[in-house]
């Protein structure tokens, strides 16, 4: 306790230049390391230990964070999602209503690949409640292919084997008609998907004309539905 008290007042008597130094560049560069920052402090004349540097930055609001991830945008990209935004700012509550939205998602059976953090204490990486379970091979996972409107969910499809373009229009054809049938949508309806080629593929478009189904225009580099990205 005295030591981190020493390294707060350490922290708080660093000299007002490399301070000042470390934080403009910090802000500057979020993604800066800590070694980084301790380096850039010596070229200035002062040697402090990472600590220091830590409370300096906690100081002034700067805290080490997950950086999250998100979609690459182009300008593009921007442009058309500013575009569909502006096209649907007139849209009324009851036209979403009549949105059939779908989505396709892969689940683990067993485990997650995504980084886990534990709190414990040192020497005590392998006790059971600190570790997650694996099984060899990864334990498999299963496709999914499911919609959803306002008024509930429609057909959940487990996809069997890789997801092609002719696989794609037969979920679309023994699924989709019958969940707008349950979800009341009636034949104004219109159909959400996204990009992914064999959506867009003109088999597949050609389909949804030989159906009268009007599908939503969707930009490219939008959200997944079943992710919640932003």
């Amino acid at each position: 306790m005295a030591q981190l008290q020493t390294y707060q007042d350490m922290a708080v008597h660093l000299n007002w230049q490399p301070r000042r130094a470390l934080i403009t560049e910090a802000a500057k560069r979020p993604m800066v390391t800590l070694e980084d920052l301790q380096r850039s402090t010596a070229q200035v004349g002062e040697s402090v230990h990472r600590t220091t540097v830590r409370y300096a930055l906690h100081k002034s609001g700067l805290y080490a964070r997950v950086a999250r991830r998100k979609p690459l945008l182009k300008e593009s990209h921007k442009k058309s999602r500013l575009q569909f935004a502006t096209s649907h700012v007139g849209d009324t509550e009851n036209m979403w209503k009549k949105v059939l939205w779908s989505d396709e998602t892969k689940i683990e059976l067993f485990g997650l690949n995504a980084k886990r953090y534990v709190c414990r204490k040192s020497n005590t990486a392998h006790h059971p409640e600190h570790t997650i379970p694996t099984v060899k091979h990864g334990g498999g996972s299963i496709m999914l292919w499911g919609c959803f409107s306002s008024a509930g969910t429609g057909k959940l499809v487990r996809v069997d084997g890789k997801m092609d373009g002719a696989k794609y229009r037969a979920i679309l054809d023994e699924n989709l008609l019958e969940s707008a049938k349950d979800l009341r949508l009636g034949w104004g309806f219109t159909f959400q998907q996204d990009n992914n080629p064999k959506h867009t593929a003109r088999a597949t478009m050609e389909w949804f004309r030989s159906k009268h189904i009007h599908v939503l225009e969707w930009p490219s580099q939008s959200l997944d539905l079943n992710r919640g990205e932003a």
